[in-house]
């Protein structure tokens, strides 16, 4: 019997343990998978198309165009550059509207020497401003592409590659492989180029369509993770009916380490600062922050401002802690149950988004052109804000258990970090309500204690 009993507890035993592997191995193949998947854009992605237009004696050429399908994350300065390698031995003739990052060698060719002989080249748009028999459409800003939402007008570049030492039919052409897309940093992951049904152009007068000789698509999608292993913004939060105001939580994108690390972030009053703000270092994109206590380049304030008899009111502040950085065309993704019911917005352009079907819970924000677009440096004028007006639902709206703060902030892609939901501010009346409760508790539990005795 105290056999069987064992074997038993060992096949226990050995069954909890492979359980308990098995569900760490899904757990990490799930994270694995869903790394690059937002819950609030789930089809955003950059995808980038490869229409080859016409041949030449030893190759082709060809118009790449990246469109960036993601709603609200935009590729910011210094711009996005694209790396690949090639099938063969392929070289670049000539490029427009772009530019490879170096040469190569080049010594195999005698004469006409190309644009690029490097196996794995490096390509970067052009800046504003240059010359017109450089340019194609869509191309020479920098690198910076909008968001579909913001501005679908900007949310595509492109240049074009004459390619030499290749095949010169759909045959004998070898896609390119190791697509990699940094924009401007890590952070994208691109899938293998696929042959796909060549492009169709229309002509502008609708009466004519051509197309290419032939078509393949990369796809990139992104990962805040695989981007910066820190976040880059914190959300802090207040209402009229509490005095407490909820920071943004301590060493929320690092701490304060400026004995270990110099130069890690810089006191507002720090003559370093003069020099920094006169620009200094101007051309780097390396964050700089002012010293806080959560260390953010970015704070978004949520302040539950006023509440009227069929309406409330909120106001929203993103401030810039970065002395190294403009955010230029900045958006703001905001969570809340009560955006169904968004009746007026002050000096921000708005725009819903329904990543649950038919659920209006989720609104970007962003700013009015010339005007906010422009989320300046770190110092007096960094910061932008706009005022909210929402009815009341009454069968959902509260002000109890912090249903009036969002449940979600993204800055320009990145998800902000929320303070812990048990510090948000809380109703005068709920807590005497809780007071109130206990009191009475103890009161009762004394006048039993007395009426024990009594009977003792």
């Amino acid at each position: 019997m105290g056999f069987c009993l064992s074997l038993i507890g060992r096949s226990i035993s050995s069954f909890c343990g492979c359980t308990i592997l098995l569900l760490f191995l899904l757990s990490c193949s799930c994270f694995t998978s869903t790394e690059a998947y937002d819950a609030l854009d789930p089809n955003g992605n950059i995808t980038i198309k490869w229409d080859i237009m016409s041949w030449t004696p030893d190759g082709y050429v060809a118009v790449v165009t990246m469109y960036n399908f993601q709603q609200y994350r935009h590729i910011q300065a210094p711009g996005w550059s694209l790396q690949w390698t090639w099938a063969k031995k392929e070289v670049i003739w000539s490029m427009l509207g772009g530019q490879t990052t170096e040469q190569g060698d080049c010594s195999r060719f005698k004469g006409n020497v190309p644009h690029c002989c490097k196996k794995d080249p490096v390509v970067v748009d052009l800046l504003p401003g240059t010359p017109y028999n450089q340019q194609i459409a869509n191309c020479c800003k920098g690198g910076v592409v909008s968001s579909w939402v913001q501005d679908p007008a900007n949310a595509a570049s492109s240049f074009q590659v004459s390619v030499g030492s290749a095949g010169t039919t759909n045959k004998t052409v070898r896609v390119p492989k190791n697509f990699t897309l940094k924009a401007p940093g890590p952070g994208y992951t691109c899938g293998p180029a696929k042959i796909v049904k060549p492009s169709r152009f229309v002509s502008q007068d609708g009466r004519r369509v051509t197309q290419a000789l032939m078509t393949w698509n990369v796809t990139c999608t992104y990962s805040q993770f695989l981007s910066q292993k820190t976040p880059t913004c914190c959300v802090s939060l207040s209402s009229f009916y509490n005095d407490t105001i909820v920071p943004c939580p301590t060493c929320t994108c690092g701490c304060q380490n400026n004995i270990t690390q110099p130069g890690s972030c810089v006191e507002e009053d720090s003559p370093y600062l003069a020099s920094v703000v006169s620009g200094s270092g101007k051309n780097s994109y390396t964050p700089l922050v002012q010293c806080t206590k959560h260390m953010c380049p970015i704070r978004v304030h949520w302040h539950v401002k006023l509440s009227y008899k069929e309406y409330w009111r909120v106001k929203v502040t993103i401030t810039n802690f970065n002395y190294r950085m403009n955010y230029t065309q900045w958006n703001l993704v905001v969570q809340h149950p009560n955006f169904d019911n968004l009746t007026q917005i002050f000096s921000f352009n708005y725009k819903s988004l329904t990543p649950y079907a038919a659920i209006n819970d989720t609104a970007m924000l962003w700013g009015v052109k010339f005007y906010n677009d422009l989320l300046m440096q770190a110092g007096p004028l960094g910061n932008v804000q706009s005022e909210l007006l929402f009815r009341k639902d009454k069968s959902t709206f509260t002000f109890e258990k912090g249903w009036a703060f969002p449940r979600r902030i993204y800055f320009n892609g990145d998800n902000c970090v929320m303070p812990p939901p048990d510090s948000y501010p809380w109703l005068p009346n709920a807590t005497s309500r809780t007071s109130t409760s206990l009191l009475t508790l103890i009161m009762v539990l004394l006048s039993a204690l007395l009426l024990l005795n009594a009977h003792v």
